[in-house]
């Protein structure tokens, strides 16, 4: 009963990849040297994903007085063309094929892309509104949300260490808003929505740039009618600020796809609880560009708030170093 349970365990966390789990007893051979190639591959698509989120601020403070709805639905259309163009040139008529998908998995596509759309929402206005440091606390307690939809969705269980690391953060998101007199809105909100849409992918049967592809192409339209209305009534910038500026939103597309395209290959092929680890990246460089950069107030709330935050993750990162020294002591 334990070894079937651990099996199923480990398929879970592999979902996706049938017979690559941690349990199979795969020879020196092929499957766990494939199992290995994998978990690579995700750990340098996570680094560039992470990477290249740290210092996306920096493009979207070039955009100056335009409305955030509208670089969100630039984002969205631009999306849709490039991932198209790019599946188009490398797979020719099966393209058509590999977009088939079951309506089932299109309403969870619909989901997703989403909850996508608002956390970009949510960033961009943040961005723009000199709040990349709140934005850099929401992904810092991303990898910690993700922790608490393993253990409630996926079946993943907590050790002690990781519960206390749970607390301390949710210690200080508390402390944090009481000091300002508010929740953190923005970083939870950030948090949550990010870390909902990371385990709906992680469940999906479906390929990384396609499901980028259906959850922008689902979110088209709408995005098509907000960009109408808004140059019907003469408020759209992309007709009236200059070539430079619709240059900058033709590749507000391409600076979404590159590292959501990272993320979601990441995402099939890491733990959410790996996943989680290599989200300290993002924040970390948004951390340093909104205080010495950008020059926001840094007070002693956020101070104590990212202390505990960081606080939270050194003992979430160093919890499985010790339980596996502990495995491998004699009895």
């Amino acid at each position: 009963m334990t070894t079937r349970h651990n099996r199923l365990k480990s398929g879970i966390e592999l979902r996706g990849y049938p017979g690559l789990s941690y349990d199979d007893g795969c020879n020196p051979g092929f499957q766990c040297m494939s199992y290995s190639t994998e978990h690579r591959q995700g750990v340098i698509a996570a680094l560039l994903a992470f990477g290249f989120w740290g210092v996306a601020p920096i493009y979207f403070k070039w955009f100056g007085a335009v409305s955030p709805y509208e670089i969100i639905a630039h984002r969205i259309v631009w999306s849709v063309v490039f991932v198209a163009g790019f599946l188009l040139l490398r797979d020719g008529p099966a393209f058509w094929r590999r977009m088939q998908v079951p309506w089932r998995t299109l309403a969870w596509l619909w989901l997703s892309g989403t909850l996508v759309a608002f956390n970009w929402l949510i960033f961009v206005w943040a961005v723009v509104n000199d709040r990349v440091l709140s934005t850099s606390l929401g992904y810092f307690i991303n990898p910690l949300v993700n922790v608490l939809l393993g253990m409630l969705f996926l079946g993943e269980r907590l050790s002690w260490p990781r519960w206390l690391a749970v607390a301390i953060a949710a210690a200080a998101t508390t402390y944090l808003g009481i000091y300002l007199g508010q929740p953190p809105w923005i970083a939870l909100m950030l948090a949550f929505s990010f870390g909902l849409y990371g385990l709906i992918r992680k469940q999906l049967d479906i390929g990384p740039i396609i499901g980028l592809l259906w959850e922008t192409l689902l979110l088209c339209l709408p995005a098509l009618a907000f960009l109408l209305i808004a140059g019907l009534s003469g408020g759209l910038t992309f007709l009236t600020n200059g070539t430079g500026n619709r240059l900058l939103l033709i590749f507000s597309g391409l600076v979404t796809v590159l590292p959501l395209i990272g993320f979601a290959f990441a995402a099939r092929r890491l733990s959410l609880s790996v996943l989680g680890f290599f989200q300290y990246l993002a924040p970390s460089i948004s951390f340093m560009l909104a205080v010495f950069l950008f020059d926001e107030p840094f007070t002693l709330g956020h101070r104590v708030a990212f202390a505990g935050i960081w606080l939270a993750l050194l003992i979430f990162s160093l919890d499985p170093v010790f339980r596996s020294r502990r495995e491998r002591l004699p009895m």
